[in-house]
């Protein structure tokens, strides 16, 4: 086994502590769509200094999916961060970035990082 899979296994077992595995992971499931949608948002709009918003939204909306969610969101958003960090993304911008996850993720509103004139289908 690899180390990044018995990694892995060891967070989600220490993750669900005290809950039942199929609820855990329904939910890690549907944050993970939850980010997911957010990211494609984000492409889509292709909309000037959005991207703290849409990180911020991603987060609040799959740790409203319960313990699972907020830890696949923890986990992408991590993963994303330490990715851009390595190809020479800003480390002030990725702190900035992980502000915006951790705000979402602790339960508030995303929209304080809403930018002036988003359409509002987002």
């Amino acid at each position: 086994m690899k180390l990044s899979t018995g990694l892995f296994l060891c967070l989600l077992v220490l993750a669900v502590e005290g809950q039942s595995w199929t609820s855990f992971i329904r939910q890690a499931g549907q944050g993970t769509k939850d980010m997911w949608r957010a990211y494609r948002d984000m492409r889509e709009a292709n909309y000037k200094n959005s991207d703290k918003y849409f990180h911020a939204r991603g987060n609040y909306d799959a740790a409203r999916r319960g313990p699972g969610g907020a830890w696949a969101a923890k986990v992408i958003s991590d993963a994303r961060e330490g990715i851009q960090r390595l190809t020479g993304h800003g480390a002030e911008d990725s702190r900035a970035d992980q502000f915006a996850n951790e705000w979402g993720r602790s339960g508030k509103d995303p929209n304080y990082f809403r930018p002036a004139g988003l359409p509002s289908k987002y």
